[in-house]
């Protein structure tokens, strides 16, 4: 049975602009600068579609490419092997992702505890209070500051489904992380 947090209810009607893209998990593998070229080939991408000014084109692309990257480098970071999809889609003012990934069972319950938290407090409130506790103690990880960073100061809502694959899938979890962002 799936299991969700914060707001998964995304949909662009038939008329958004939308991409789908595969992340091929191939012999080289994938690492940190395919989250960088990605997350800049979209927002770039989008962007185009709303230049009505330098500014707009500037705040759209980095906004996007901002959401894109740290989304998808938690996808890389923290994925078993396999492909990550990335579908987005921009209509109006609303940029929407769903980024899919696999995850193992451990690495599914210790972000599920995250989410939990994250998701029942005030973004802004504990945005400081994780600020506050990464520098007394450096080495901590996991925090989650970049999720709440676009919580707090992009207006990003966010959503997770856990899609648990079963026995026979080796106790992988399938991710889909979800996130819509109104631009201006």
């Amino acid at each position: 049975m799936p299991k969700s947090f914060g707001r998964t209810d995304f949909r662009n009607g038939p008329g958004a602009f939308a991409t789908r893209l595969r992340l091929a998990d191939g012999p080289l593998g994938l690492a940190w600068h395919h989250c960088a070229a990605t997350a800049d080939f979209l927002g770039d991408f989008f962007a185009l579609h709303r230049k009505t000014s330098q500014q707009t084109y500037t705040e759209t692309r980095h906004s996007i490419g901002y959401l894109v990257n740290e989304l998808l480098e938690n996808a890389v970071k923290f994925r078993e092997p396999g492909d990550i999809i990335i579908e987005s889609a921009l209509e109006g003012d609303r940029f929407e992702v769903r980024i899919r990934n696999s995850i193992s069972l451990e690495t599914a319950r210790r972000f599920q505890a995250l989410l939990a938290e994250l998701t029942a407090r005030d973004p802004g409130e504990l945005l400081i209070a994780r600020i506050e506790a990464n520098a007394a103690d450096p080495g901590a990880d996991g925090s989650g500051l970049g999720l709440l960073t676009l919580m707090n100061d992009y207006g990003a809502r966010l959503g997770w489904i856990f899609h648990d694959g079963g026995a026979e899938a080796n106790r992988r979890i399938d991710l889909d992380t979800f996130a819509a962002l109104d631009l201006f």
